[in-house]
């Protein structure tokens, strides 16, 4: 999948119950994600919310039912690899906007 101008912030994260994730630069460029780990509730847990730098020469999988937002990167454009089934993106994705608690993030990359 090719992303466009992603930018570091966000207000959405989703999860997918029935399947892991796996995702990958294609082209050697890294990239952040915001993760929490699964949980009962339809929202995730804040105080486990944190961001990671993926280098561009890494790919990782989110266990099933892992809250994710990204990726998000600085480049016009990136070109990943995202592994999960066909239709997990109709069937199976819950998303929790962080607006509804009047929240939005930043990933500071240092």
């Amino acid at each position: 999948m090719r992303l466009f101008d992603r930018g570091r912030c966000f207000h959405e994260i989703t999860r997918h119950v029935k399947c892991t994730q796996c995702l990958g630069s294609l082209d050697g460029r890294g990239w952040a994600i915001a993760v929490a780990p699964p949980s009962q509730d339809d929202r995730p847990n804040l105080d486990k919310l944190a961001a990671f730098w993926v280098p561009g020469n890494c790919f990782i999988k989110l266990e099933v039912g892992t809250w994710h937002a990204g990726p998000y990167f600085e480049a016009d454009s990136i070109d990943f690899y995202n592994l999960e089934l066909s239709d997990t993106n109709l069937v199976d994705r819950f998303t929790y906007d962080f607006h509804r608690d009047g929240l939005e993030f930043e990933i500071v990359v240092r």
